[in-house]
């Protein structure tokens, strides 16, 4: 605990002694005076560990606690509000941390801390800072002050074996001087490095030694801004005189900022102090309370609440800058990026909170927030190098350690082809690795480290993965981006096809009799027996016809037998004129609409059997599933699924899968398979139809490369990845390793399973009930005779109004027209005429009177012609004695 010396302020309107405490003591020791002396205030702690202690004491006894050292504060204000920190909070200088490398593009970052309250609060603050920018923090390393060398070595070596360049430093400079010496000797301090500290560092840099500068040289860093004024100066001047009279050494301690906030925090606190008891002599009360803790007394100040509102309330320009409290804070401030060069340092640019990073400091505001490191000026980074370290790098072994899963089955995505003294690893896997090799915008040197399953018979592919990053730098291989494998590792994009599905036997229902399957046994025999009664039909309505009527090229005893096979001859030889009735033209009509109909059904039906695989498949309680070996698809099935895993069968290749699904079952195989898309499909690319995909897809994240969490290579690979997928080359790829005519784009047709079944009556139901309607009403019409009587009543009324209509509009048109009385008397004339032939009492059979409505209508026809004859001469001015024709 740091406190100022007692001392008396005297003032010539109050007699008052206001005590300000400046004591080294302990905590105890502060009790004591709480106890015995009026205390109103106290400028310390200076040790994180004490300040607990001290916000409690200063909340029970009313005292404001003020501290120019402490940067974080355990508690929110509202708690502590008798807590003062004239210093600016550790989330301001994370902030600007965080903008410097969001700048500078570095993806992650290490951290290097003391390992005491303060620099777990710290970590904590630029932790919270860089997820902001979005930017990983691979490593935090505590070290405690009293570590020896052996073990800061020892954890510098450690980051040798990381990806990770940039180091973040935030100790004591006892503890930093001695860690940069040690990296130094332990080439961290080399080219592609980038090493930041922070205030706690860089602002007693003029007081390293000259050994400790140069193992710092090429390290940023960032530290609050002083302005120079002429005050500052001026005091600088007069610390340097007294350092050099008190101190026979001639070695003076140089004024950091520290120093000036410690200055400015008592001169803030003289004003408070001189503001509130100017004019008073009586301000200063106390009273009394018991500790709870120990039963002892402690003075209570009621002073106290006055001076820190009096404070709070402070403004000046002091020699660190802008002095004013801003909620129990020091408002913040801005600070200057240095870079350490030799022996010295250069101020390169500033971070202001409201504009980011600037290249001048100025007071004029701006309003755009600038993350950009090119207002900055040139930078010496480690090794003397001027070019901007990317942040990252492949280990200190020099190449990239490369895991390969290696295994007997699917050897397509990862093999190995063996020559005499060497061996060389193939396969699709293998070539999209190397393709994105060539994609990456930087050279990288590899090795390939075999994992082989052939050693260990539990071995699985999450075995391997969880050995990233103690023995592998990155595993390349048929690796599903699975969720569960995401929290130990990160993945590239994918380079193949997602999804699990299911594939089973394809068992096609081909046989001698596939043309009667498209229609059900119901169908078929409503056919038959249609054509069996549409024959009848047409026999029944083909003869009355006579033979004056029909082809005199055909045989009177022909023209039955063709009646009966009409329904079906007119389908084959539909140009023949098979009918002459005309009742039957119009049911041979609707019965080729039908059959039509029913051949285009029948035919779209036989065609999707011949096409899609009929097979239904169900799990029953008998079926063993198939998955492979070593793979994640055991748990998949059995959380995702809920398939009991007694009823799983693990095997290793395409092969086995096929061996299983021959035996089924019932003889210790499997009769269906679960596993990725791209295994399946050279399953089925190598046993053809003999397999088939059915069912819908399960979701899953393809093929990719897995590395260690945070690496920043995912981020380049990933990219890399999309280049060669995407590029021309991919399909060669894929045909070199799968043969030809393969192609992930290909659509999955196959996996479609269609439910077709055959057609039954029920769905033609309506077609055989038109055309059965129809068929009964032709029979009606045409074989009874009130249905030729309603027919011929009907014809004679349509050639009425027909022949009436047409007299009406000749009248109208104002030509010679016929009386439509005396062309219906006519016609009745006519039909009267012809009927009366017959002898009274003479049997008149139905040929008869047929015979005669057949010269009836014939006469009636002649006699029409010629009213429309007549009509038409008078419309060309012709003189007609109608009366004469008519008689004639």
């Amino acid at each position: 605990m740091f406190i100022l010396k007692s001392w008396r302020y005297t003032f010539t309107k109050a007699q008052v002694v206001f005590k300000i405490l400046s004591l080294c003591l302990n905590c105890n020791a502060v009790v004591e005076l709480l106890k015995d002396e009026d205390v109103h205030g106290v400028i310390g702690p200076q040790v994180s560990s004490e300040e607990t202690f001290f916000t409690e004491l200063g909340q029970k006894v009313h005292v404001p606690i003020i501290s120019f050292t402490a940067r974080t504060s355990a508690l929110p204000y509202k708690q502590n509000s008798y807590f003062v920190r004239t210093t600016p909070d550790d989330a301001i200088q994370a902030k600007a941390l965080a903008t410097i490398c969001k700048g500078f593009e570095w993806p992650e970052v290490t951290v290097l801390y003391e390992d005491i309250d303060y620099g777990n609060q710290f970590v904590s603050r630029v932790n919270k800072a860089l997820q902001e920018v979005e930017i990983g923090l691979a490593y935090m390393i505590a070290i405690f002050e009293s570590a020896e060398d052996s073990h800061l070595l020892k954890e510098l070596k450690k980051l040798t074996t990381k990806q990770t360049r940039v180091f973040l430093v935030h100790m004591n400079p006892s503890l930093g001087y001695r860690l940069f010496t040690l990296a130094k000797g332990a080439g961290l301090m080399s080219e592609g490095y980038a090493w930041i500290i922070t205030d706690s560092l860089s602002s007693f840099i003029s007081s390293m030694d000259f050994d400790t500068r140069v193992s710092m040289e090429g390290v940023l860093g960032i530290r609050p801004y002083i302005s120079r004024s002429k005050d500052l100066e001026s005091f600088q001047e007069r610390w340097k005189r007294n350092m050099f009279m008190k101190n026979t050494s001639n070695s003076v301690m140089e004024l950091n900022v520290y120093g000036l906030w410690a200055y400015d925090t008592v001169t803030a606190l003289a004003m408070a102090v001189e503001s509130i008891v100017s004019g008073n002599s009586t301000l200063v009360n106390v009273s009394r309370t018991t500790n709870e803790s120990d039963k002892t007394t402690l003075k209570i100040s009621t002073f106290g609440p006055r001076l820190l509102e009096e404070l709070s309330r402070t403004h000046f320009k002091g020699l660190s800058g802008d002095f004013q409290l801003v909620g129990g804070i020091l408002k913040p401030s801005t600070f200057e990026i240095l870079n350490v060069i030799g022996s010295g340092e250069k101020i390169v640019g500033f971070w202001t909170p409201d504009r980011g990073i600037i290249r001048e400091w100025s007071s004029i505001s701006e309003t755009n927030y600038s993350t950009s490191t090119k207002e900055l000026r040139s930078i010496i980074w480690p090794g003397d190098s001027i070019t901007r370290p990317k942040g990252w790098a492949i280990p200190a072994s020099g190449k990239l350690r490369v895991g390969i899963p290696w295994k007997h089955g699917f050897t397509e995505f990862i093999g190995m082809t063996t020559e005499p003294g060497t061996s060389h690893r193939t396969g699709f896997s293998i070539d999209i690795f190397l393709a994105a090799l060539e994609a990456l915008p930087f050279p990288v040197n590899y090795e390939f480290i075999d994992d082989n399953d052939t050693n260990n018979s539990n071995w699985s592919y999450d075995d391997m993965l969880r050995k990233i990053p103690d023995q592998f730098d990155v595993v390349v291989g048929d690796i599903t981006i699975w969720a569960p494998r995401a929290t130990h590792v990160d993945f590239s994009l994918p380079y193949s096809e997602s999804g699990v599905i299911l594939v089973v036997k394809n068992k096609k229902p081909f046989d001698m009799w596939i043309f009667v399957k498209p229609l059900r046994w119901d169908l078929w025999l409503a056919i038959i027996m249609s054509c069996i009664l549409m024959g009848i039909v047409l026999r029944i309505l083909e003869h009355r016809v006579t033979s004056n009527e029909t082809d005199p090229m055909r045989a009177q005893n022909v023209r039955p037998r063709t009646a009966y096979w009409s329904p079906v001859t007119v389908l084959a030889f539909p140009e023949r004129d098979m009918v002459s009735n005309n009742w039957s033209v119009l049911v041979l009509l609707f019965w080729l609409f039908m059959a039509f109909i029913l051949m285009q059904s029948y035919t779209a039906n036989l065609s999707a059997i011949l096409i899609v695989d009929q097979l239904q498949f169900a799990f029953s309680d008998n079926y063993f599933v198939g998955c492979q070996d070593a793979s994640f698809m055991k748990e998949f099935l059995i959380e995702q699924l809920h398939i009991s895993e007694s009823r799983l069968r693990s095997y290793a290749s395409a092969d086995e899968y096929h061996n299983a699904m021959s035996l089924g079952s019932k003889n210790g195989g499997i009769d269906a398979i679960f596993d990725e898309i791209p295994y399946m499909k050279l399953l089925l690319n190598k046993y053809d139809s003999q397999y088939k995909m059915v069912g819908p897809t399960y979701k899953t994240g393809g093929f990719g490369f897995a590395f260690p969490v945070g690496s920043p290579l995912v981020s380049h690979f990933s990219k890399a990845i999309l280049d060669v997928t995407q590029g021309p080359n991919m399909t060669t790829i894929e045909q070199t390793n799968f043969g030809p005519g393969y192609s992930s784009q290909d659509p999955l047709s196959s996996r479609i399973s269609q439910q077709t079944s055959s057609l039954t009556l029920y769905e033609f139901a309506g077609l055989f009930f038109i055309i059965g309607s129809i068929t009964i009403l032709a029979l009606f019409c045409s074989e009874t005779t009130i249905g030729r009587k309603v027919t011929d009543k009907t014809a004679y009324f349509i050639h009425k109004y027909f022949y009436f209509k047409t007299s009406k509009n000749n009248s109208v048109d104002g030509t010679a027209s016929v009386d439509g009385d005396s062309v219906q008397y006519g016609v009745e004339e006519i039909m009267q005429n012809n009927l009366s032939a017959f002898a009274p009492g003479e049997v008149i059979n139905e040929h008869g009177i047929e015979e005669t409505v057949q010269n009836g209508y014939e006469e009636i026809d002649e006699t029409l012609s010629q009213v429309n004859y007549d009509d038409a001469a008078q419309n060309l001015g012709m003189p007609i004695d109608c009366n004469m024709e008519r008689n004639s």
